[in-house]
């Protein structure tokens, strides 16, 4: 059973409360609302200091543990707790998300408030922001899983208006795409809530994760409660074939609404698996693990693939987290400790290096007045710090050693080698592909001349390079690409007992199961 530890300081409830009350408030206040965006950012930064506070509150080599831990009755009657605690995992998640928002503030500071918002409704996508920020700190810190259902639905609503009201000229549909998908998993996902309502009871925490991981299921129930949790963290992942509201999503959001999107919401897909997947329903997560790993690799060379194809820049940036993605999946349910620690250190490393690709393309783009690759060229001569910037991010996606990407991929090639090499074969074409999906586009946007016509933005000057206000957001992804690439053994070593407990979930469901696959570590 896990074990419990709770904290003196209510870390989490404020982590929390902090960025949603001024959220709110800036909303509702009209003075508050003219100078959004500068409270966004001070907010923002306490945020960051906070989250780093508490992990130095947190014992980083516990194994099995919930920490920084509050547990209150939410409805009694039904068993339903406010109950909150992280392990390793979720708080590296929370340390990501504090440490990308005050980016993301400081790279869209030029353009909150065009063309929506009037000049008194300047900070609403700010605020919007930060709203969204308290609904990630809550659902990583969620322990109670109806609460952690009810945050999975509610934090749609700031990302819904986020990619709506501040996106391209068709963000309403992709808005309205990306809100029918997260409904629709989010409805299947219910179902899987209710029986675990009725199978659970309603005494005191019954719906505590650590307790639900004692819930004995019949056979039968166990795999369909699995299924209703698997599909709408697939939703999320995102994982072929339900992945197809991301490309459109990011190709009319805006970059920072991207980098939130895809570097930490989509990570709750994973999240999911590892947490709640695993140690709820073990039998049938042994069960479903081939069918999930030929699904990851669908994803991988499905994902490459489409990335090459794209001509749209943030639609390719998009098909290669769909690739990414599918990297971590197989991570998880390969079943091998390597490769659950490489899938959780992905979740990290990818979180920041699709930040940076996300921003610094952002950055482009906003100088060239359009995503679509064929109207670049030869940038690297008129943008050589964007251009270079660009390249490393790219080549920390498509895990070059010394870059944030290598440790992680490696770690999920040599587990998944352990125990099926053919998996592990065509998985390594994924990392062909991303050669590729990197490489083509950087040719074609950065290199040769510059073209004669169509390379001035739309207000008429020519492009200049990157202004200090953008360097700042660029510097500090760069440096941490570079530390997780050089310098992984702490992180490795921190997600270790996550590993060591959701595989002993998966591995005595296979031990009482049909196997999931030949030579799994026992």
């Amino acid at each position: 059973m896990l074990e419990i530890t709770h904290a003196s300081f209510p870390w989490l409830a404020t982590l929390v409360a902090l960025p949603a009350i001024a959220g709110i408030a800036t909303l509702l206040a009209a003075p508050l609302r003219a100078i959004g965006r500068q409270i966004a950012l001070v907010v923002s930064l306490i945020e960051l200091v906070l989250a780093i506070a508490a992990g130095l509150m947190f014992n980083w080599s516990a194994a099995g543990t919930y920490q920084l831990a509050e547990t209150h009755n939410w409805i009694p009657q039904l068993g339903i707790s406010w109950a909150l605690g992280v392990n390793q995992l979720s708080l590296a998640m929370i340390l990501l998300a504090a440490a990308l928002v005050p980016l993301v503030l400081v790279a869209a500071w030029k353009e909150d408030g065009a063309n929506h918002d009037s000049a008194g409704t300047a900070g609403n996508y700010a605020a919007l922001v930060l709203i969204l920020e308290a609904f990630i700190m809550l659902i990583f810190a969620a322990r109670d899983v109806v609460l952690f259902y009810l945050v999975f639905e509610a934090m749609l609503i700031p990302v819904y208006f986020m990619i709506g009201r501040y996106g391209g000229p068709r963000a309403g549909a992709a808005a309205l795409k990306f809100l029918l998908y997260s409904l629709a998993s989010g409805l299947v996902m219910l179902g899987g809530v209710i029986a675990l309502v009725v199978y659970g009871g309603n005494a005191e925490g019954a719906f505590l994760f650590e307790n639900l991981a004692n819930l004995q299921l019949p056979h039968a129930a166990e795999m369909a409660i699995f299924a209703t949790f698997f599909v709408a963290f697939a939703v999320k992942a995102p994982m072929v074939p339900v992945h197809t509201w991301l490309p459109d999503a990011a190709e009319q959001a805006r970059p920072g609404t991207s980098v939130l999107l895809v570097g930490v919401l989509d990570k709750l897909g994973t999240y999911g698996m590892i947490t709640l997947c695993l140690p709820l329903f073990p039998h049938a997560s042994a069960k479903a693990a081939p069918v999930i790993l030929v699904l990851a690799v669908i994803s991988i060379l499905y994902g490459g693939l489409a990335a090459i194809g794209q001509k749209n820049l943030m639609r390719l940036i998009s098909y290669t987290s769909v690739s990414h993605f599918g990297f971590m999946v197989l991570g998880i349910y390969i079943g091998t400790h390597v490769a659950l620690v490489g899938a959780m250190y992905y979740m990290v490393a990818h979180g920041i290096s699709i930040a940076a690709m996300f921003l610094i393309s952002g950055f482009l783009t906003q100088r060239r007045g359009s995503r679509t690759i064929a109207d670049f060229g030869g940038w690297q001569r008129v943008t050589p710090v964007l251009a270079g910037t660009w390249l490393v991010t790219g080549l920390a996606s498509i895990a070059l050693p010394t870059l944030s990407g290598f440790v992680p991929e490696y770690l999920v090639l040599v587990g998944t080698w352990q125990v099926n090499r053919w998996v592990a074969f065509f998985a390594v074409l994924g990392v062909i592909l991303a050669a590729l999906y990197v490489l083509i586009p950087y040719q074609r946007m950065f290199t040769g001349p510059v073209p004669t016509e169509g390379t001035v933005p739309t207000e008429g000057t020519a492009p200049t390079d990157a202004s200090a206000r953008e360097k700042v957001v660029i510097a500090p992804l760069i440096v941490a690409m570079v530390i997780f690439g050089v310098w992984a053994a702490p992180l490795v070593q921190s997600l270790n007992p996550v590993a060591d407990t959701a595989l002993s979930h998966l591995n005595a469901g296979a031990s009482t199961s049909a196997p999931a696959h030949e030579g799994s570590d026992k």
